[in-house]
């Protein structure tokens, strides 16, 4: 079973992200900001992380600088409501392994985290 980091201050986004999921052999662990998703990553250790650039406290850009200074090279999609390639630029030189605009299609999100971790269904 994978676990699944979702990290947005949007209780509606992580919502969206459980329901994408629901179906998949796989446990979500909900953050709602950098800080709390920092805290989140280092006691769950999870296969992936959804990561969103724009949130209060601390971004997705500066928790992901701070996992990375950490030395944790977990697999990161970023999610951006924004339009500017800036802050997608700003990621990817952190290693991002790829990243999605918002709002997005759940066969889309499937697709890109099916390419970073094999997605099972959950047995009948």
């Amino acid at each position: 079973m994978h676990k699944l980091l979702t990290i947005d201050d949007s209780k509606t986004i992580r919502m969206i992200l459980a329901r994408a999921f629901k179906e998949y052999d796989c446990a979500l662990i909900e953050a709602a900001n950098g800080e709390d998703g920092l805290k989140a990553a280092a006691e769950h250790k999870p296969d992936l992380i959804i990561l969103d650039i724009t949130m209060p406290q601390m971004d997705g850009i500066q928790m992901l600088t701070l996992l990375r200074e950490k030395g944790d090279a977990t697999p990161v999609i970023m999610l951006t409501a924004e339009g500017g390639a800036t802050s997608v630029e700003r990621a990817s030189h952190l290693g991002i392994s790829d990243y999605i605009g918002k709002p997005f299609q759940n066969d889309v999100l499937l697709a890109k985290v099916e390419k970073i971790l094999p997605l099972a269904k959950k047995a009948a």
